[in-house]
């Protein structure tokens, strides 16, 4: 049986890359379902909480009570900063094109891709093409 993954980060909530990974992660990790997602502190989840402006442990709080993707989506915007919809297409638009900006970056996502090979039993030459984190986080968990 294949790992459940949580959803893309290019599906977007209200707008918002990565909002339903995000709260997939959470229910997945306290699930007991995935262990090595950090969903606090690093990558796109530490943007995205940067962004919203909310705490982190009171939307881990939040999603954990349960209800509805638009539920959530409806606290984040009570107790977010607000934000225009040209400010999250931006923002959005932004985190789903971001590429590795200097070397140490490279080297973490050239190791990603060598990951995603050995699992596949590839080389990375033989991989899809990819160039963003959005697009090595979807190859990793088998969407491209």
């Amino acid at each position: 049986m294949a790992p459940p993954y949580p959803r893309s980060p290019t599906v977007r909530l209200g707008g918002l890359a990565h909002l339903a990974r995000f709260i997939d992660k959470v229910r997945l990790r306290h699930a007991g379902h995935i262990q090595d997602y950090n969903f606090l502190t690093t990558g796109f989840d530490k943007h995205l909480l940067e962004f919203l402006d909310v705490a982190p442990l009171a939307i881990e709080q939040r999603i954990l009570a349960g209800g509805t993707d638009e539920e959530i989506l409806a606290w984040v915007r009570a107790n977010g900063r607000p934000r225009s919809a040209d400010e999250v297409a931006r923002w959005s638009d932004l985190l789903l094109s971001s590429k590795p900006k200097d070397d140490e970056a490279r080297q973490r996502f050239q190791a990603r891709l060598a990951e995603v090979a050995a699992k596949r039993g590839t080389t990375v030459e033989r991989l899809p093409k990819v160039s963003t984190w959005a697009e090595a986080i979807d190859l990793d968990e088998d969407r491209l």
